[in-house]
């Protein structure tokens, strides 16, 4: 039985255009296949926010363990993270590995949940007018807000620009430098083209199967 999360028509349509494009490309896209799309693992947008903002500038390893010992550090408190997010702990945050901003941005996160910033009316916004009301607070930026449009509410044509990742992957097998510009073909699939990106750079070499 076909899996649900899996969107064919994305795949192809992404596969067909890399063909015309690049052959190197469209030859690691048809490697990856068919990508699952999870649903978000956070319910709340404010959740996904704060995980996104201890991501920034990190690698996945370095961020997973940051957000543990926030949330080993809350729960010797008998506190969730969200409850943690609070001027009164700012020095266990640091202590925790995070930078100063970062929890600053934390905290901004929070306030602006609690202020009604982010309600359920976020969902049905284009992408470009819910980046410009999160890139409202305090250390959440374009970057932060393409990640939550991919991951969180699953917009299926955003090219996240400011993603060195995603932008070396497609520069190197294209050669091209404006992958605006390159990822423009790929509408309406540019989250799509940006999670073969990332699923790219990491593959195994030539001939390891792809789990």
């Amino acid at each position: 039985m076909p899996d649900p999360d899996i969107d064919d028509r994305a795949h192809a349509h992404v596969l067909a255009i890399a063909k015309g494009l690049s052959e190197t490309l469209a030859e690691a896209i048809a490697r990856v296949g068919p990508l699952a799309i999870p649903p978000p693992p956070q319910q709340s947008v404010a959740e996904r926010l704060c995980v996104e903002v201890v991501n920034q500038q990190l690698s996945v390893r370095a961020a997973a363990a940051i957000w543990s010992r926030v949330e080993a550090a809350a729960a010797g408190m008998g506190l969730t993270p969200w409850a943690f997010f609070v001027h009164e702990h700012d020095a266990t945050l640091r202590a925790c590995g995070l930078s100063g901003a970062k929890v600053r941005a934390l905290q901004a996160i929070r306030a602006a949940d609690e202020a009604g910033m982010l309600d359920a009316t976020l969902a049905a916004l284009p992408h470009v007018e819910r980046s410009a009301i999160l890139c409202r607070i305090k250390g959440v930026g374009p970057w932060t807000a393409d990640m939550i449009g991919i991951f969180h509410y699953g917009d299926p044509d955003i090219w996240p620009l400011g993603d060195v990742a995603a932008v070396g992957c497609l520069r190197r097998l294209t050669g091209l430098t404006d992958t605006a510009a390159v990822a423009a073909a790929f509408a309406p699939y540019r989250s799509h083209l940006a999670r073969y990106a990332w699923r790219i750079k990491d593959l195994p070499p030539s001939g390891t199967p792809v789990a």
